[in-house]
């Protein structure tokens, strides 16, 4: 599949967040001041505190109207090949003044190492490129902070107190879609609020609002140590295609067939659950890979790989080892680790020099290069980024192909549809 196409693919799988919100306690109303009139509504998800299981509500779209700026410089925090082959992440800040752009940055490399602490995001982050915008605002600090009759005109509209309840921080999506766009690309997109305060949100879009080239956010706190998990939980949604792993009291059995997602199973039988190749394994989570009840909301009827996890609390900082090979198939699904030097768009000679490029992983992965000239392997050129023809044995008159193939063999990878989604390949036609 091509860059573009996992590009087209991000955007039609919903790969938006699927919301959470680190939420402490309930308080009161934002004042009526900053109120407009009821529009689009979505679900979000949130935490009724940091070590509390998660609960969903509806959020009006854009409730608090901002004027964005005419214009917000747009910087790489970090860029690791061409937007078609990566998944580009895309983090605003507000509440933050022109002269504390310096701050945003930091705050956002603060958080964005943490995210990329998590395996397998530590593993894989070779993959993104991650883009600043830095959208100031005329005041700092965000509305809600500390209390909600504290009010404060900033670039994305960001407030505390959403829908009545304190931790959850909102944003003005149209003002959010303005300032994504500057970008070259938006995959996902985070919003750093300037504030202490403990709290977040995301936002799952089913139509994007106008203009939107991605499908969901996620807002965090900047300073405050645990907010960044808010968009570690969301990126295993958005990317990992991963379903909620906890349950709520008195929603009673799981009523339909077996569930879609790859960490849910109506099957208690450990043969038949989705992940059985990692059945018995000892988890990073602490519990062995088994069949646990409870997942997807439901209590009776369905169940996780795991006790626990980052998919069903945020006092887990890890994935298990189902959600951490979901999460490597889905960046695979949308980002490329080879990218052609050579273009592979007009014929070739035999003595053309056909150069590749890796993305740069580490640590679980293991990315390995294979050259092929009509169709046969040439081990001698194995690991090698730059190859003619003529080396590979491409002799006589054509037409003849070469082939440059990447496989991550990581043991991180069992199930063969995981193992597909971790090869690409690049072709060259020789006339």
């Amino acid at each position: 599949m091509t860059g573009d196409a996992r590009k087209r693919r991000l955007t039609s799988l919903g790969a938006g967040l699927a919301a959470t919100a680190a939420l402490l306690a309930a308080g009161t109303a934002a004042p009526a001041a900053q109120a407009a009139p009821r529009g689009e509504t979505h679900e979000v998800e949130y935490f009724a505190g940091p070590h509390a299981r998660p609960r969903h509500v509806e959020v009006e779209d854009s409730a608090h109207r901002t004027a964005a700026p005419a214009t917000a410089p747009v910087k790489p925090l970090q860029r690791t090949g061409p937007t078609k082959a990566r998944l580009d992440l895309v983090v605003i800040g507000d509440g933050y003044t022109a002269a504390e752009q310096g701050d945003f940055t930091a705050d956002a490399r603060r958080s964005l190492d943490a995210i990329f602490a998590i395996e397998p995001y530590r593993s894989y982050r070779g993959l993104f490129n991650i883009w600043l915008v830095e959208a100031a605002s005329p005041v700092s600090g965000v509305s809600g902070d500390p209390t909600a009759d504290v009010t404060r005109d900033t670039a994305l509209g960001s407030y505390f107190f959403c829908e009545e309840i304190e931790r959850l921080l909102c944003v003005d999506t149209d003002a959010v879609t303005a300032q994504a766009n500057r970008a070259p690309a938006a995959d996902i997109v985070f919003v750093v609020a300037n504030s202490t305060k403990y709290g977040g949100a995301g936002y799952t879009f089913t139509t994007p609002p106008d203009g939107a080239i991605y499908r969901g956010i996620a807002t965090m706190s900047s300073d405050n140590e645990r907010s960044y998990l808010i968009g570690a939980h969301e990126l295993g949604h958005s990317i990992g295609n991963l379903a909620d792993e906890y349950q709520y009291a008195g929603y009673g059995a799981y009523p339909g067939p077996e569930a879609p997602d790859i960490n849910l199973s109506t099957h208690r039988d450990l043969g038949s659950a989705k992940w059985h190749r990692w059945v018995g394994e000892q988890d990073p989570t602490g519990s062995p890979v088994g069949t646990y009840e409870g997942g997807g909301y439901y209590e009776t009827g369905v169940f996780r790989p795991t006790d626990t996890s980052i998919m069903r609390t945020l006092t887990s900082t890890e994935f298990n080892l189902v959600g951490r090979e979901a999460m490597i198939a889905g960046f695979y699904a949308h980002a490329d680790t080879l990218t052609p030097r050579t273009p592979t768009t007009a014929p070739v000679s035999r003595g053309t020099r056909l150069t590749v490029e890796l993305a740069p992983l580490t640590g679980l992965a293991a990315p390995r290069l294979t050259w092929y000239a009509d169709g046969k392997r040439v081990d001698r050129a194995t690991g090698d980024l730059s190859v003619t023809p003529a080396e590979l044995g491409i002799r006589g008159r054509g037409p003849h192909t070469v082939r440059a193939t990447v496989t991550d063999g990581s043991a991180s990878l069992r199930d063969p549809s995981a193992l597909v989604s971790a090869t690409n390949s690049l072709t060259w036609l020789l006339r």
